[in-house]
């Protein structure tokens, strides 16, 4: 493939709150079995780009366990393969990375020691599915220096957490606004970008030197007059970002969908992730489910709706769940009722506990709570 991949999945997400105290946003749980990360490490696969480097920094011990094998995504190779860049201390540099540029600037030889023209450069915090071909191939075709791949968003979302962009009729962008307090329109980038690898190199080197060291503030808004970057439009479905407790807990809910669990359950190419050899789920008598996804390895009893169960979770007689994200290795007593609630891994609940929140504000109960 003519291109590398980077993943930038080192940033420090303060608005997930309890559930990034101890784990990166990349490595949040997705639909009873995914991590975050899952679904740009598979797009990159799935579009023929068998040299990626991940970039880590903060809460990085559970997603480098994720990433501690590369066959899942079809990554183990000889040539290229999977690529896992943590910021480290030298004679000659001793600071931690100071910005998404910074972070690839520290690993320059990397892309130093490539020969792929283009580099595809995005996040690992949001699920979606993309073939990044069709990107290089509009790059190519526009004689673009920089794509940035953007949709125009409903009125839902928060416009104040992307970057909003102004372009002209064909798709040059013309303003590029980095979370504006007051959005202008509603065509933002989705945080994927296709660039020479030998421009970036130069780029990075740039604004490195001047003390500048985020790629979107630094790079796309500074240089968006000077170099010709364009807009890719993409209208192929599902697409969302983990940058709230609202939006992790909405995008779980949607996987309950049957619409967007055919995107990626049903249809190829499909989302790879790290196996868990758990046995299936265990439904005892008395037992009811509706609209629940149940991963492996957990024995339900009681009443389970509208939720979703990660692996290894036990709930006992008389409880019910509803409108919940309950991850791997929870273990709930009897007569409990959990409603719009999240608990974080390796949470106990005794018996008749009741956890309540509701969809738009939903109750977090922190990693390994015993309550």
């Amino acid at each position: 493939m003519k291109a590398v991949g980077i993943i930038l999945a080192g940033g420090n997400n303060e608005r997930l709150g309890d559930l990034t105290l101890l784990r990166a946003t990349a490595a949040m749980p997705i639909g009873s079995c995914y991590r975050t990360i899952d679904f740009t490490i598979s797009n990159m696969s799935n579009s023929g780009i068998s040299k990626v480097a991940v970039i880590t920094q903060y809460n990085s011990r559970s997603l480098h366990d994720h990433l501690s094998s590369a066959k899942w995504w079809d990554l183990g190779r000889k040539q290229g393969g999977l690529f896992v860049f943590t910021p480290f201390i030298s004679s000659d540099n001793s600071f931690w990375f100071r910005g998404t540029a910074d972070s690839i600037y520290q690993n320059l030889s990397f892309l130093r020691r490539s020969n792929e023209p283009y580099v595809v450069l995005t996040s690992g915090d949001t699920v979606y599915k993309m073939d990044y071909n069709k990107v290089i191939e509009a790059h190519i075709k526009k004689g673009s220096d920089i794509t940035v791949v953007s949709r125009h968003m409903e009125p839902e979302f928060d416009l104040r957490l992307y970057g909003v962009m102004e372009t002209d009729g064909d798709g040059r962008v013309l303003d590029f606004d980095e979370k504006p307090l007051e959005p202008a329109g509603n065509l933002v980038s989705l945080g994927v970008y296709v660039i020479s690898r030998s421009l970036l190199v130069k780029l990075l080197e740039t604004v490195i030197a001047e003390g500048r060291y985020d790629f979107v503030r630094d790079v796309i808004c500074r240089y968006r007059k000077k170099l010709k970057i364009q807009s890719y439009n993409f209208d192929g479905g599902y697409w969302r970002a983990i940058n709230s407790v609202k939006a992790y807990y909405n995008v779980n809910m949607d996987f309950l969908k049957k619409e967007v669990r055919d995107i990626f359950f049903k249809t190829e190419p499909y989302i790879e992730t790290k196996p868990k050899d758990e046995p299936p789920a265990k439904l005892n008598s008395g037992a009811h489910l509706r609209n629940a996804l149940v991963g492996s390895g957990c024995i339900i009893n009681g009443t389970v709706e509208n939720s979703v169960l990660f692996r290894k979770i036990t709930s006992n007689d008389n409880t019910v769940i509803r409108g919940s994200i309950i991850m791997e290795g929870c273990l709930i007593g009897k007569d409990c009722v959990i409603e719009n609630a999240v608990l974080d891994k390796e949470v106990i609940l005794g018996d008749g506990k009741h956890i309540i929140g509701s969809p738009d504000k939903p109750m977090i109960v922190r990693k390994g709570s015993v309550l």
